[in-house]
């Protein structure tokens, strides 16, 4: 009797036990109910300038740790110009659909109609910050629903300028630049202010850095000595690097590390005077910032989130730009908004480590060209297809003397789904059709006519 009861109450704990895991197996951990969102977006950053991505010639050490630490992402794509490329981030929305299909056009985007990440987010209850470039972006981070912010006016901005202002504007505050202020540090002291006050809520913090824009000057860790444009290109992703370090830091030190996740991410390629040396393996890259070859939209990409995301593991699905809208939201339990077409697909489960449908091709648009790419092929609106297996450092242009059936099948498919996007029928670029400033021959020939009737009066 006594052995029964024994056994009784064996049974008894481990049902008790039993029932236990399975309910820890249903609950979501700590870190998954509603993380904190870092977005980092680093300026004119290509993947030939990340370690991680074998850069041959510059060394990232707390990026490549954050990669190794999370899952890198080897095919990830977004316009390859900053203006377009962060209205697309920011709205997942095709340019043809917001109008942002030029550096200009991106002005042209208006609140109530264009619903950006914070707003969405924070129907979630999450606080949000906007932190450094703005960039061609209309109005300012306040209209588009950021709660908190700093923003410096243009690209590349670092120091005080001997010859002209430099304004920066914080939380609705009109500031200049000047002393001995750098405006990395500025923004990294901000950030960290920001994520200290709202330590204990869910915050969305869209980071979107100074480096590695030109004009390229000296950083505070820059010898004195130091004048060659390379080495100061160098000295800037250094610090850059430096930044992401000091960034995790701070969240270590406020227990944050494991409930926030950090997504780092180049807006376009690598700038023209710094492309030939951006090489990996010894190889010069197909493309560069403001082209519509591989490298122009293909950037570095990578997901950090301890004990949520794997570590050690790298990703060759397709990751398009317009997809951080519905996977931001559908991580953190936001709604998306309603009668607004978007373009994103959700790779959340993919983050989350569960199976999920992945997609199976991308679209880069800027000004008057666009193209569709899937895992092998690429297809332009010129109609040119393009074999991109050696890509990122060849795309092989398929002609009548190399057709095969497995092109041929190819180029109908992406036939198709251009035709289905149809951007021809959607709000089309009115520039130059480079996607750079649209207005800027316009501008140039109404200040020769100035000059000119200037100087006959």
């Amino acid at each position: 009797m006594k052995n029964l009861k024994i056994n009784l109450f064996g049974l008894f704990l481990l049902c008790i036990v039993n029932n236990v895991s399975a309910q820890s197996k249903k609950k979501p951990s700590k870190n998954q109910e509603k993380p904190n969102i870092i977005f980092i977006l680093a300026d004119d950053l290509g993947i030939g300038n990340i370690s991680a991505y074998g850069a041959d010639n510059f060394k990232t050490p707390n990026i490549d740790l954050l990669a190794k630490e999370g899952l890198l992402f080897n095919h990830a794509f977004t316009a390859p110009l900053c203006g377009p490329s962060r209205a697309l981030i920011m709205t997942g929305r095709y340019a043809y659909r917001t109008g942002a299909t030029n550096q200009d056009a991106t002005a042209q985007m208006k609140p109530e109609i264009e619903v950006m990440m914070p707003k969405i987010l924070k129907s979630a209850g999450y606080v949000s910050s906007c932190v450094g470039k703005w960039g061609q972006l209309p109005l300012g981070p306040a209209e588009f629903g950021f709660d908190d912010y700093l923003r410096f006016f243009g690209s590349g901005v670092f120091w005080e300028k001997a010859e002209k202002k430099v304004p920066y504007r914080e939380n609705g505050e009109d500031k200049i630049l000047s002393g001995n202020k750098y405006m990395p540090d500025l923004m990294h002291n901000h950030v960290v202010d920001f994520i200290a006050e709202n330590k204990n809520k869910p915050f969305y913090l869209y980071y979107s850095m100074s480096h590695v824009h030109g004009d390229i000057v000296a950083t505070p860790d820059s010898k004195s000595d130091t004048k060659e444009p390379l080495a100061l290109f160098s000295d800037n992703i250094n610090y850059m690097d430096k930044l992401v370090g000091k960034l995790i830091h701070s969240l270590d030190s406020l227990k944050l590390r494991e409930k926030t996740m950090i997504i780092f991410m180049g807006d376009n390629g690598t700038a023209a005077n710094w492309y030939t040396n951006s090489t990996i393996n010894g190889k010069i890259l197909s493309g560069k910032k403001g082209e519509m070859k591989e490298c122009g939209g293909l950037v570095p990409m990578l997901v950090n989130w301890p004990g949520v995301v794997s570590p050690q593991k790298s990703s060759n699905q397709l990751i398009d730009a317009s997809d951080f809208v519905p996977t931001l939201a559908e991580i953190a339990g936001a709604k998306l908004p309603d009668g607004i077409t978007l373009d994103g697909k959700s790779f959340a489960s993919q983050i989350l480590g569960k199976k999920g449908t992945e997609r199976d091709w991308i679209f880069v648009e800027l000004g008057n060209k666009w193209y569709v790419r899937d895992n092998q092929w690429k297809l332009n609106n010129n109609n040119e297809l393009f074999d991109m297996s050696n890509a990122p450092f060849e795309e092989k242009k398929i002609e009548e003397s190399n057709k095969t059936p497995e092109s041929d099948a190819s180029f109908k498919k992406l036939s198709d789904i251009l035709a289905k996007l149809n951007p021809a029928g959607g709000i089309v670029d009115t520039g130059d059709g480079s996607g750079r400033h649209g207005n800027k021959a316009k501008k140039k020939k109404e200040g020769k006519e100035k000059k000119e009737n200037t100087e006959t009066e």
